[in-house]
């Protein structure tokens, strides 16, 4: 190229050089996260549409990978040195790290999508030095390729360095698929700074941390204050919504203390900037420290300076022995972090590097919590005089943190499943009869639409049993039929004497087709709620002028209320969903900020949202049967109407007084009203991107389209805790 060509190509450059363009959010900070909806697109993954995971794990040599990972356990490299001689502990603070950003509030975090990999998490204070774990396990990576994920390595490693440290793990499950972009939609919280304190009475859910870029807890105590006692209480807060119990949470710290030890060999002034600050030629590695070597006996990572036990790369009972043999003494890491040291011990514990040293044993504030508090204190004891129980206690306890997000036994995968089923894996059971086919599912339809249900109570079932699906830790939905179980049941967005009604009839309408059917075929109430409420859509659809089928496929089966934990459960009821136009009074967002929400926990996109809402609001599935944006003559019937009266520039909106978020609309020459609505609905009016969805749903060539896309998206949302169907 000559000079002028060249020119002009940098002029036409797209991508901004210098300072960086102001983009809308920063001119509007308050714009609707639309975006949210498009996350981890096709565009965004390098596999393709027909890579499947599950045939390529199928081909991987499972034990030969695992060997692999043995022998890396002690092959200390010089770049990054082996603490101990042996990987064991990091890699296990790597899988442990990966799981245990999962809250149950929301179903987001954890280690089932590889997030680990992306900022923020890769950039977490927490996970200081964790980038070089990940450095370790490329070129076992690299080896397998694709079959096995980012996602399944992280937690396996974890486990395979427990056993090369003579642990007996529960099992392990693959299943896990990677995603290639950092997660948008989860809420890490409002602080501007790492590490800024929360208060218990501010600490609200789903976050999990007291802390902006903790795992868990800060180390030092509430605040670095250094008191056990205190605490305590955050342990148990921030453990509970990542769906701990107290026993689980004593088990997993002892556990997790067992091995390795923390890193504060001097001031963290020595450390340079996370993954994300450093320079291009890093190469995605941070943290670097200008102390002395910069790893090994001279790393930096929390400045804490800690190791618990006499065996750091083995099993043992030391931890619980530690903890309440010795008197502890509050002190200073080389770092300036709070922590303990044994009064009066002599020095037992072993040097990370120099074989010919011993150090005094240490502790963490929050690890003296499991002695002062007094829960903890009965648990921590127990595990003390029984070693058995404790080692048991923390490989379920393990096995609950890496695999609580991977979703139902269904997706799990490899040799080393566990046989039993465990409650908080939400167990549905397995079908045990031939199931129906479509002149069966035609038939049920018709039994249906004669017991003179509504269309709306029928859809509206439907949707209350399908619509607790959360992509994020692949709960809720369908199967199972738990809307007939505590707690579901009695969620006032169900509208429990209304649910109760329903489910009546349809135990009705199932009991005598079992009753009837031939070839030992059953029909599952699970399953009959969705027939149900595809006949009301059929019905609706007709209503409307359009004949369509909506696609079914049998084989949900429903679960029983032992199987179903009603605690686990409970923390899933809605605080809001736009898509029955229900919120509580509690809802600290926006309406229409929650319906992002609560359409991307649904795993639908922006214009399966916008179809969904313009179709379940003229069929008429509002909870309590309010009217608010129900913007048609002929509710019950599935058409644009919503759309093209919600559009209709013939209507004035204005704010009811009185009524927080209710609107009314009123005709601009008369000065009547028309309609009312919510936030929910009129955001598919004022947003820009959400009208342009709208528009299109509101043109007068759009009403088979509505009905097409509508079934499309419904079908999905039926189907999303179907994974016997991908």
């Amino acid at each position: 190229m000559n000079d002028k060509t060249d020119e002009g190509a940098v002029s036409k450059c797209p991508v901004a050089h210098g300072a960086s363009p102001r983009q809308n959010s920063d001119w509007w900070p308050e714009t609707l996260r639309v975006d949210l909806l498009n996350q981890h697109s096709s565009k965004s993954d390098p596999l393709g549409g027909s890579f499947n995971y599950r045939e390529a794990f199928s081909e991987l040599d499972y034990e030969a990978l695992k060997n692999d990972l043995r022998k890396l356990m002690t092959d200390s490299q010089d770049w990054w040195p082996a603490d101990f001689g042996h990987y064991g502990p990091q890699f296990v603070r790597m899988s442990w790290h990966s799981a245990g950003t999962y809250r149950l509030a929301d179903g987001r975090g954890g280690g089932g999508r590889g997030q680990q990999r992306f900022a923020p998490l890769n950039s977490w204070p927490d996970n200081v030095n964790i980038d070089k774990s990940r450095r370790l396990l490329w070129p076992i990576k690299q080896k397998y390729g694709q079959k096995i994920s980012w996602a399944d390595l992280l937690i396996l490693t974890g486990n395979v360095a427990l056993e090369t440290m003579g642990f007996r793990t529960f099992g392990f499950a693959a299943g896990r698929e990677d995603t290639w972009e950092p997660d948008q939609d989860v809420n890490w919280g409002p602080e501007t700074s790492w590490l800024k304190h929360r208060p218990l009475d501010t600490f609200d859910a789903p976050l999990s941390a007291t802390e902006m870029g903790l795992i868990y807890v800060n180390p030092e105590g509430p605040n670095a204050n250094g008191d056990p006692l205190s605490a305590a209480a955050f342990i148990r807060e921030t453990f509970a919504r990542m769906a701990m119990n107290d026993e689980e949470t004593v088990a997993l710290i002892g556990g997790g203390h067992t091995f390795g030890k923390t890193h504060g060999a001097a001031p963290e002034s020595h450390k340079g900037p996370e993954p994300e600050g450093a320079g291009i030629e890093a190469q995605g590695l941070g943290w670097h420290s200008d102390y002395g070597t910069g790893h090994g006996a001279d790393a930096i990572g929390s400045g804490l300076e800690v190791t618990w036990t006499q065996t750091p790369a083995q099993w043992s009972n030391f931890f619980f022995e530690n903890l309440f043999k010795f008197e502890w003494v509050q002190t200073r890491s080389p770092a300036g972090a709070i922590q303990w040291e044994a009064k009066d011990a002599e020095a037992v514990i072993p040097d990370a590097h120099d074989p010919s040293k011993k150090r005094k044993p240490t502790m963490l504030t929050t690890d003296l919590s499991l002695r002062f508090d007094p829960a903890y204190e009965k648990i921590s004891r127990r595990f003390l005089q029984n070693p058995q129980a404790f080692a048991e206690a923390f490989a379920r306890a393990w096995f609950k943190l890496t695999h609580r997000d991977l979703g139902p036994r269904s997706r799990y995968l490899g040799p080393e499943v566990p046989k039993e089923e465990l409650i908080w894996q939400d167990v549905v059971p397995a079908a045990n009869h031939p199931l129906v086919n479509d002149a069966d599912v035609a038939a049920l339809k018709a039994s249906v639409l004669a017991t003179g249900l509504s269309v709306s109570e029928l859809v509206g079932t439907a949707w209350a049993s399908a619509s607790t699906f959360r992509g994020g830790d692949k709960r809720g939905g369908a199967n199972g039929a738990r809307v007939r179980l505590a707690p579901q049941k009695d969620w006032e967005v169900n509208q429990p004497l209304q649910l109760a009604k329903v489910l009546a009839v349809l135990e009705g309408v199932r009991a005598e087709f079992n009753q009837s059917a031939t070839g030992g075929k059953q029909v599952s109430l699970a399953d009959l709620i969705v027939i149900a409420g595809n006949a009301g859509v059929e019905q609706a659809a007709r209503a409307g002028g359009h004949d369509v089928t909506v696609p079914f496929a049998p084989g949900r089966t429903d679960a029983s209320q032992d199987e179903t934990d009603i605690h686990a459960f409970s923390v899933m009821e809605p605080v809001a969903d736009g898509f029955r136009n229900y919120q509580k009074p509690t809802l600290r967002v926006s309406a229409e900020a929650a319906l992002i929400d609560k359409a991307q926990l649904l795993t639908l996109t922006a214009p399966e949202m916008t179809v969904l809402v313009g179709g379940l609001r003229a069929i008429n599935i509002n909870t309590d049967g309010s009217p608010h944006g129900i913007l048609t003559d002929r509710p019950g019937a599935l058409t644009n109407d919503v759309f093209v009266n919600l559009l209709d520039m013939g209507t004035q909106w204005k704010a009811v007084p009185g009524a927080n978020g209710v609107y009314e609309g009123l005709d601009r020459k008369s000065g009547e009203t028309k309609w009312t609505a919510t936030r929910a609905d009129l955001v598919f009016g004022s947003n820009s991107v959400l009208r342009a969805l709208a528009e299109v749903y509101a043109s007068a060539d759009a009403g088979e389209k509505l009905v097409s896309d509508f079934v499309a998206a419904w079908t999905k949302v039926m189907n999303l805790d179907r994974f016997d169907l991908a």
